[in-house]
C-alpha cells in the first residue's frame, strides 16, 4: 500500500515484549499499537500502521524458543478505531482502493492463522478495524470501560477487512446485523463492553484498573486448559429472518440510498457459508470488491466530508468570539414552563448541574413543568443513568415561581413561550428589569427576528437567540444566533453554554428561521405547493425517496407538527413572499386539527380528501427536480446573506439538526454531485473533490 497516499499518516506503532506469566512454562508476545499520542487522538492503521504490526509479527515469528501465545493490546482508553481515512481523498483509481482493502485482510489475517493462540486485550475503544483485528484473534477480553462499534455502513462504507464474515461466525447473524447495520444507522450506536461480553464479542469483561494483569492471568489459563471457553454453536438456520430484518432497516433508515448499507448486507449474506477457508477466502474476497467500489463512490466521499465536519468544523465552531470573553453560568431562569421549556431545563440541569428555575402565568403550569423535569429525572434513576445521592441533588435544583423576581441572580435566563414577537418582547422587558446587567437574555424562537425582541430593551446587546431542536435531548444542533447588538462576550457565554450542553453549536446571523427551519421550509413549501396542484399525496410521499431522507415529506410535517409548520411557513412568506408560500392543505390540516395527512398508514385522512385535487400533478421526478433546485437556490441566497460563514456551516446544520444523510454530504455536495448547483446558481457549492471523487 503506497505510502504517498497517506503522506498525514500519524503510523500507529506496534511494540512487542515478551511475557512471563506465573504458573505459565514459556512467554506470551505482548503487542502494544500505539501512536504516541494520548486518548484524544486514537490509533488508526494507515500503510505504516499496518506495516509495524506486519514487523511485529515478523519479530515474533523469529522468536526463540517461541511464544506459546501472542496478545494484542492499546494504548490507555484506545485500543484501536479502525482505518486511517485520512488519505482516502488522495486515492484516484480501484487499484490503490483495492490495496488498501487487501493489505488490511492480509496483515489482521495473520493473527487468524497464526500457529499459536492469539488473543485481543480490548482495553478501550475499538471500532471499525480495530474491532476487525481483534475478532481474527482466537480469543478476546474486553474492558468494563470499553465499547466497541463498526461505524462503517454510518459512513457509506462496509467493515472491510474481515468483520462481516468474522462476527457473524462468532455471535450469530442476528447479533451481526445488530452491530453492522441497526447501531451504525442509529447514528453509530456504540456497544459497552460488558454488552459486547453478553453478546459474545469477548470472552470475558474485567475491570480497567488491573485489565491487563487479570487478561493475561486469563490467557495463562485458557492456555493451561484451567479456563475453557464455551461458544454456543451458530445457527444458520436463523439468516433469511435476520437478513430480511436487515434489509427493512435499511430501507426505512436510508430508503436504499446508501450504497455502503446495501453492500453490508451482501457480504451477511455470504457469512452464512462459515470461516473455513475456501468460504472465508471468499468472502474477503467479496469485502475487497465492497471496499474497492465504494472507496471509488462520491457518496463514500461525501460521507467522509459530513465526518470531517462533525470531527472537526462542530468542535472548533466558525465565527465564533474568543471564549475567555464567557462568563460563568451559575444559576438559569426558565420563562414558560410548557414541554420545550421543560425540555430545556431538564438538560441545563442534568448538564450544567447549576440551580434551574422556571416561571409560567399559572401555579398549575407551573407545577406541571417541574413535574416533568422531576419524573424524567427519576426514570433515568431507574435505568441506572443516575445514583440515588445525584438524583436527589438535581431535583433540589429544579424549582418553580410565579414571580420573574426569581432570576434576580441568575446569569442566564431563556424563554420558551409562545412564538409572537409582542408576548416575547413583553417577557424580555419584565425579565430585564429583575436581573443583572450582565445576565444573558436568550430565545429558543425558531423563525423570529431576535434583533426585534431586543430593540426595545435597556441592554440589547446582552440578547442572543439559542435555537435547540426537538427533542432537546437527542438532537445535538444548537444554532447560536447573533442579533444585530449581540456583543462578543454575550456571544462567548452562548457557545460555552452550548458546548457544556453537549451540542454542536453553529453561529448564525439573525436572519428570519436562521438555516435549519429555512431549509425544510423551503424543502416542504414544494412538496406541499406540488400537492396543492393536484400531486397525489403518494406520489409526494416519495418523491425524495432517492435521498435516503430519514423521513419522508409528511413524516416530518406530523414530527415538526402542522401548526408550527404553518407558522414558520407564515413568517417566511412575508419575508421572502416570492418564494415561500402557505399551502392550503397545510391550512386545512391546521383548522381541522389534524396531526398527520394520513389516517392510516398509506390512507389520506378522509377529511383531508381532495386536497391533492388540483390540475396540475407533477411526477415524483419533477418534484424531486422543483425540491433540489430549490434547496440549491436558498443555499446560495443564505450564502450571499452571510446567514453563516461558510456552506459547510449549512451542511452541518442539516446533519445535526434534520438528521440528513452522511452520504449526501448534507446537502451541497449532492447538490452539486447531481448538477443541480451548477444549473441553478452557475456554480458548484463546494470544489471537486472535496466530498466527491477528485475531478
Amino acid at each position: 500500500m503506497s505510502d504517498a497516499l497517506f503522506a498525514d499518516e500519524v503510523v500507529t506503532h506496534a511494540c512487542v515484549r515478551f511475557v512471563r506469566v506465573p504458573g505459565l512454562a514459556g512467554e506470551i508476545a505482548l503487542i502494544t499499537i500505539d501512536n504516541g499520542h494520548d486518548h484524544t487522538r486514537p490509533s488508526t492503521f494507515g500503510p505504516g500502521g499496518l506495516a509495524s504490526l506486519d514487523g511485529a509479527l515478523d519479530e515474533i515469528a523469529a522468536r526463540t524458543p517461541a511464544p506459546v501465545a501472542i496478545a494484542v493490546t492499546g494504548k490507555p482508553f484506545v485500543f484501536a478505531v479502525g482505518a486511517d481515512l485520512s488519505g482516502v481523498p488522495a486515492i484516484t483509481s480501484a487499484e490503490q482502493a483495492r490495496e488498501v482493502a487487501e493489505a488490511g485482510h492480509r496483515v489482521f489475517g495473520r493473527l487468524k492463522d497464526a500457529a499459536v493462540p492469539t488473543f485481543a486485550f480490548v482495553n478501550g475503544a475499538a471500532l471499525g478495524g480495530g474491532l476487525e483485528l481483534a475478532l481474527h484473534c482466537s480469543y478476546r477480553t474486553i474492558s468494563g470501560g470499553a465499547f466497541v462499534a463498526f461505524p462503517e455502513v454510518f459512513l457509506g462504507l462496509v467493515p472491510g477487512w474481515g468483520g462481516t464474515q468474522l462476527l457473524p461466525d462468532l455471535i450469530g447473524i442476528d447479533g451481526a446485523v445488530s452491530v453492522v447495520v441497526e447501531n451504525a444507522l442509529a447514528q453509530n450506536k456504540m456497544t459497552p463492553g460488558p454488552k459486547a461480553a453478553e453478546l459474545g464479542i469477548a470472552d470475558a469483561v474485567f475491570e480497567p484498573a488491573d485489565f491487563l494483569e487479570r487478561s493475561l492471568e486469563w490467557a495463562a489459563g485458557v492456555l493451561n486448559g484451567d479456563v475453557v471457553v464455551r461458544r454456543p454453536a451458530v445457527d444458520r438456520s436463523a439468516w433469511d429472518d435476520a437478513l430480511a430484518r436487515a434489509r427493512g432497516i435499511v430501507a426505512a433508515r436510508t430508503r436504499n440510498a446508501s450504497p455502503g448499507a446495501l453492500r453490508a448486507v451482501e457480504l451477511l449474506d455470504l457469512a452464512r457459508a462459515g470461516v473455513e477457508d475456501d468460504a472465508f477466502a471468499a468472502g474477503t474476497a467479496a469485502e475487497d470488491d465492497a471496499l474497492t467500489d465504494l472507496l471509488m463512490s462520491d457518496e463514500l466521499r461525501a460521507g467522509l466530508y459530513s465526518f470531517d465536519l462533525l470531527n472537526r468544523r462542530a468542535k472548533r465552531p466558525a465565527g465564533a468570539p474568543d471564549r475567555m470573553l464567557a462568563r460563568q453560568v451559575t444559576k438559569v431562569g426558565v420563562v414558560g414552563a410548557g414541554l420545550m421549556a421543560s425540555q430545556l431545563a431538564l438538560l441545563f440541569v442534568r448538564r450544567l448541574e447549576v440551580p434551574v428555575v422556571l416561571t409560567d402565568v399559572d401555579q398549575s403550569r407551573v407545577d406541571k413543568g417541574v413535574g416533568y423535569v422531576h419524573g424524567e429525572l427519576e426514570k433515568l434513576a431507574g435505568r441506572s443513568r443516575l445514583s440515588p445521592d445525584r438524583l436527589n441533588r438535581l431535583k433540589r435544583l429544579v424549582t418553580g415561581s410565579l414571580d420573574k423576581a426569581a432570576f434576580a441572580d441568575a446569569d442566564l435566563v431563556i424563554e420558551a413561550v409562545f412564538e409572537e414577537l409582542k408576548v416575547k418582547q413583553q417577557v424580555f422587558a419584565e425579565v430585564e428589569a429583575v436581573v443583572s446587567a450582565e445576565c444573558v437574555l436568550a430565545t429558543n424562537t425558531s423563525a423570529l427576528s431576535v434583533t426585534e425582541m431586543a430593540a426595545e430593551l435597556q441592554h440589547p446587546e446582552r440578547v442572543v437567540g439559542l435555537h435547540f431542536f426537538n427533542p432537546v435531548a437527542v438532537l445535538p444542533l444548537l444554532e447560536v444566533v447573533r442579533a444585530e447588538r449581540t456583543d462578543d462576550a454575550t456571544l462567548a457565554t452562548a457557545f460555552a453554554v452550548g458546548k457544556a450542553l453537549g451540542k454542536s453549536c453553529v453561529l448564525v446571523a439573525d436572519a428570519p428561521a436562521f438555516v435549519v427551519n429555512r431549509l425544510l421550509t423551503r424543502f416542504l413549501g414544494e412538496v406541499t405547493a406540488a400537492v396543492d396542484a393536484g400531486t397525489p399525496v403518494a406520489v409526494a410521499e416519495r418523491a425524495l425517496e432517492p435521498l435516503g431522507l430519514p423521513m419522508t415529506p409528511f413524516e416530518l410535517l406530523s414530527l415538526v407538527g402542522p401548526p408550527v409548520a404553518l407558522h414558520v411557513a407564515e413568517r417566511m412568506h412575508e419575508a421572502f413572499p416570492d418564494r415561500f408560500a402557505v399551502g392550503e392543505g397545510l391550512r386545512r390540516m391546521v383548522e381541522l386539527g389534524k396531526t398527520s395527512v394520513f389516517s392510516e398508514p398509506g390512507v389520506v385522512d378522509p377529511d383531508l380528501a381532495g386536497i391533492d385535487a388540483g390540475d396540475s400533478p407533477l411526477t415524483a421526478e419533477e418534484l424531486r427536480d422543483r425540491a433540489e433546485r430549490a434547496l440549491a437556490q436558498e443555499i446560495r441566497l443564505m450564502l450571499d446573506e452571510g446567514v453563516v460563514q461558510a456552506v459547510q456551516d449549512i451542511d452541518l446544520c442539516m446533519l445535526l439538526g434534520a438528521g440528513w444523510p452522511f452520504w449526501l454530504g448534507g446537502i451541497s455536495a449532492h447538490l452539486d454531485r447531481a448538477g443541480v448547483s451548477a444549473a441553478v446558481t452557475g456554480q458548484r457549492f463546494l470544489p471537486r473533490g472535496v466530498a466527491s471523487l477528485p475531478a
